[in-house]
C-alpha cells in the first residue's frame, strides 16, 4: 500500500510537471505569433481582470472607458474582479500546487514585493512586453524604472501601466504653510495635536509614510533605496527613524492608541474634520474626492524634504491564464496614448503615465501637455524635482515587523 501511495504521489508530480511545462511553451508559442494572430485570436474572446477594487475612480475608468473601448476596438470583453493583490497572488499559488493550468485569472495589476513573490514562486506566464506594439512604440523600454520592480529585475515579465509618487493632502483653510520638512512635521503635530496620523504598517500607504521618514533619517535617501537591506549597517538609522515616530506619537490622532488600518480609514477620518492631513501615491488622486465632494475644495497638496517616493507599477500574466492572446491585446491596448491619455484626465482616475511624451505624435503630444490634472495636484516640475526612488522590497516586511515592535509595542 505505501509503495502505490509513493507511485500514485509521484505520478501527481509528474503530470503536474508537464502540465506547467505545457502551460510555459502555450504562453511561448503565442508570443512567437505575429501581432495580428494575437489580435485575432483574442477577437470575441473575455479577459478576466484581477485587480485592486479600493478606489472608484480606477474603477470607474476601468468600467466606463477601458472596458467599452476594447470591446469596440478588438471586440475583447474585459471583466474586472476586486481582490486585494495578495489574496490574488494565493490564489495562483494554490492553483500551481494543484497543478490547475486552467486559471481563472488573465491579467493581475501587480508591483514592488507582490511582483517580486510572484516571480519567485513562478506565478507568472513569462517575458511578454517585447512583443507590444504599444510598449516599443511609445515608451522608453530601456527606462531604469522598466527595469527592476523594487529591485526585483522585471525581465518582460511585467509592463508598465502608470506611475505615481507620494504627496500629502492638507485642508488650506486650516493650514496656512505646510511643513517643509519631515522634522517640521514633527513640530505641526506637536503644536496641533490630535490633527495628524498614519496608516499603521501593514497598510501599502503607511508603510510608505514610514520608508520616508527612514529616507529622512539617513545621511543621504540614496544610503537605503541605493543599498539591499542590511539591518546592522542601517541601525543608526532604523534607531533615528523609531525615535522619530515614538517622540511624535503622544499628539497624534487619539495619542497613537489607534492608527488607522488603511488608507480610506484615514480618508475618512479627513473628510470628517478629525485629522487636517491624509496622504497617498498618486500625486492627483485628491481631484476626484474633491470632485465627488468626498474632501474639500480647498485641498491642497506637498511634499516634503528629503523628497517623495514614486514607482511604477505594472500589468502582468498568470502563469495558467487561458486566454494569453486576449491578456496581451488588452495590455497592449491600456498602454496605448488614448487608455494613458483617458488616465491622466483627472475625471476618471488622474495618474500620471510612464508613457514617453516625445515619442508621441504631435497632435496627441499637445493633447497630454493640455491636460489641466486640477488645483490640488503639485507642478510637473515640482514632482520631478523631489522624486526619490523606491528601495528594495525587502524593505516592506522589515519595516511591518519593526513598527510593530519598536513604536507600537514600545
Amino acid at each position: 500500500m505505501r509503495l502505490l501511495s509513493l507511485l500514485g504521489l509521484l505520478t501527481i508530480m509528474l503530470l503536474s510537471a508537464c502540465s506547467s511545462q505545457n502551460s510555459s511553451q502555450e504562453f511561448s508559442t503565442v508570443t512567437e505569433q505575429k501581432w495580428s494572430e494575437v489580435e485575432a485570436d483574442a477577437e470575441d474572446t473575455t479577459v478576466r481582470m484581477f485587480m485592486w477594487g479600493g478606489d472608484e475612480g480606477i474603477n470607474q475608468y476601468i468600467d466606463d472607458w477601458v472596458t467599452p473601448n476594447l470591446k469596440e476596438k478588438h471586440n475583447v470583453t474585459l471583466e474586472r474582479i476586486p481582490m486585494d493583490t495578495g489574496e490574488i497572488l494565493q490564489k495562483l499559488q494554490t492553483e500551481k500546487q494543484a497543478g490547475k493550468q486552467d486559471g481563472t485569472i488573465d491579467i493581475i495589476w501587480i508591483n514592488g514585493e507582490n511582483f517580486k513573490n510572484a516571480k519567485e514562486n513562478k506565478l507568472l506566464a513569462g517575458s511578454f512586453t517585447s512583443n507590444l506594439p504599444n510598449f516599443n512604440e511609445f515608451y522608453q523600454t530601456d527606462d531604469p524604472a522598466f527595469q527592476t520592480d523594487f529591485g526585483t529585475p522585471v525581465e518582460g515579465m511585467e509592463a508598465p501601466w502608470g506611475k505615481v509618487q507620494f504627496v500629502f493632502h492638507y485642508e488650506s483653510e486650516k493650514i496656512e504653510t505646510p511643513p517643509a520638512s519631515f522634522e517640521e512635521l514633527k513640530g505641526w503635530v506637536q503644536e496641533n495635536p490630535g490633527k495628524f496620523t498614519y496608516p499603521n504598517a501593514d497598510d501599502f500607504t503607511g508603510n510608505a509614510f514610514l520608508r520616508h521618514i527612514l529616507y529622512a533619517s539617513a545621511d543621504t535617501p540614496s544610503d537605503i533605496y541605493d543599498s539591499p537591506l542590511d539591518e546592522g549597517s542601517i541601525s543608526e538609522t532604523a534607531e533615528e527613524t523609531w525615535n522619530y515616530l515614538n517622540e511624535m506619537e503622544p499628539e497624534l490622532w487619539r495619542s497613537g492608541e489607534h492608527y488607522p488600518n488603511t488608507l480610506t480609514e484615514l480618508d475618512r477620518l479627513y473628510s470628517q474634520g478629525e485629522v487636517w492631513m491624509t496622504m497617498g501615491y498618486n500625486e492627483a488622486r485628491a481631484e476626484s474626492l474633491i470632485n465627488d465632494g468626498v474632501f474639500p475644495e480647498t485641498t491642497r497638496s506637498f511634499v516634503m524634504e528629503p523628497g517623495s517616493i514614486g514607482n511604477t507599477h505594472f500589468l502582468s500574466i498568470p502563469f495558467n491564464s487561458t486566454n494569453p492572446a486576449g491578456a496581451l491585446t488588452a495590455i497592449n491596448f491600456m498602454l496605448s496614448p488614448e487608455a494613458q491619455l483617458a488616465k491622466l484626465k483627472p475625471n476618471y482616475w488622474g495618474e500620471n503615465t510612464p508613457i514617453s511624451i516625445d515619442k508621441l505624435p504631435k497632435e496627441m503630444k499637445e493633447e497630454f501637455q493640455s491636460v489641466d490634472r486640477g488645483q490640488s495636484v503639485l507642478s510637473q516640475q515640482k514632482l520631478e524635482d523631489s522624486f526619490l526612488p523606491e528601495s528594495e522590497a525587502a524593505y516592506v516586511d522589515w519595516m511591518k515587523e519593526q513598527w510593530f515592535d519598536e513604536v507600537v509595542q514600545n
